[in-house]
């Protein structure tokens, strides 16, 4: 059954989503070299190691994100609209913090360390999914379409959980490493 933000949350499909970006973010930092992490990525001031660990801070932020739809989710939609508003008006701010958490995130993790937090959000997320209740992924409010392209207007939890892998594969094709098998 379809609801107003598309297709119904499909959990299995949710859980094999997450696994296909899991194993494809190993198989894109295990398998880089240290000068193909350093090279600019295409389209972005970021090298692709500083663009990889901003493909995974996407997923890290669906937690605190999960708590914000706890307190605006139950409130009057046009409550969130105020603060999506705000949130919008300090855009400059947010991308100046967007793009300096990844330079500064990737030197401070490196590879095994940014591997392992991968690991670990995912599997948390799994967690979540199977914990969500159709009422919880039901949850909206206005979202701050200034900051990312990728938000809409109006999103669910059920949205949300959506959005991570669709960040990851917009940025995906950003990234100047070799295909899969290529050196």
């Amino acid at each position: 059954m379809d609801g107003p933000a598309g297709p119904a949350f499909d959990g299995q499909a949710a859980h094999a989503e997450l696994e296909r970006v899991r194993a494809e973010f190993h198989q894109l930092l295990g398998s880089a070299t240290r000068a193909e992490l350093a090279r600019p990525s295409a389209g972005t001031r970021w090298t692709n190691e500083q663009l990889l660990f901003h493909m995974l801070f996407g997923y890290a932020l669906i937690r605190p994100l999960l708590v914000v739809f706890a307190l605006f989710g139950r409130l009057p939609l046009g409550a969130s609209g105020a603060f999506a508003r705000l949130l919008n008006a300090v855009t400059t701010a947010f991308d100046l913090v967007n793009y300096l958490g990844p330079v500064g995130g990737a030197g401070v993790c490196g590879r095994r360390r940014m591997l392992q937090l991968f690991d670990r959000v995912i599997a948390d997320l799994h967690r979540r999914i199977d914990a969500e209740s159709p009422v919880h992924l039901a949850l909206r409010m206005y979202y701050p379409t200034r900051w990312d392209p990728l938000f809409m207007d109006v999103m669910t939890v059920a949205d949300l959980y959506r959005y991570p892998a669709r960040h990851f594969d917009f940025h995906r094709r950003q990234l100047t490493l070799p295909a899969p098998g290529q050196g």
